[in-house]
């Protein structure tokens, strides 16, 4: 599985100050001086980075996932089993292999499950990146609720059969990782 990256403008900057404004909305910060208002509009400013993040990262899985099922439709002893889109996003949400958290970890990604689970719902909504005036101000304050629903209301629509124990294995690579895995390979043979 390939991920390629996303930069948002602003990066991190901005999705720890949302956090802040978040923390600060809640009254767990002071605000010192800052408006509700522009505690509000940094709120979103930084969820939307956050939907934006989560769309391309989306797009990666649900490509590594429909590949996956074009080699199931080659498989006569697999095609006809029951193995669904659902059956790959749930392994990666639930049962997501000790080698790709362990990378997961390396790259400082903690909750890897809720990633997955909402790049995935936010998938089923959005062929396109979205612009920020094509959103509620609404949904993309509670985003991450609405992401989960999605996720949850896609994985209820088949009933699909499992694939955590069917030995499948796969590796994560950031797409920069992996060119350069390629370089070397091309370079020595």
């Amino acid at each position: 599985m390939i991920l390629h990256p996303f930069a948002a403008t602003g990066g991190r900057d901005k999705l720890e100050e949302s956090q802040r404004a978040s923390l600060m909305i809640q009254g767990l910060l002071p605000s010192g001086e800052r408006s509700e208002e522009d505690l509000d509009r940094t709120l979103l400013d930084g969820r939307f980075s956050e939907i934006l993040m989560l769309f391309y990262v989306g797009k990666d899985l649900a490509r590594w996932i429909e590949q996956c099922l074009e080699h199931i439709a080659r498989q006569p002893d697999l095609r006809d089993s029951g193995i669904r889109f659902q059956s790959f996003a749930e392994m990666l949400v639930n049962h997501t292999p000790a080698p790709v958290q362990a990378k997961l970890r390396k790259w400082q990604v903690a909750d890897y499950r809720s990633i997955f689970m909402r790049a995935l719902g936010m998938n089923a909504l959005l062929a396109v990146a979205p612009e920020r005036h094509s959103l509620a101000d609404e949904f993309v304050r509670n985003y991450y609720r609405y992401a989960d629903q999605l996720f949850a209301s896609r994985q209820s629509q088949v009933t699909f059969t499992g694939v955590e124990d069917m030995g499948f294995e796969f590796e994560i690579f950031a797409s920069g990782e992996y060119s350069k895995m390629l370089e070397r390979e091309w370079s020595e043979s």
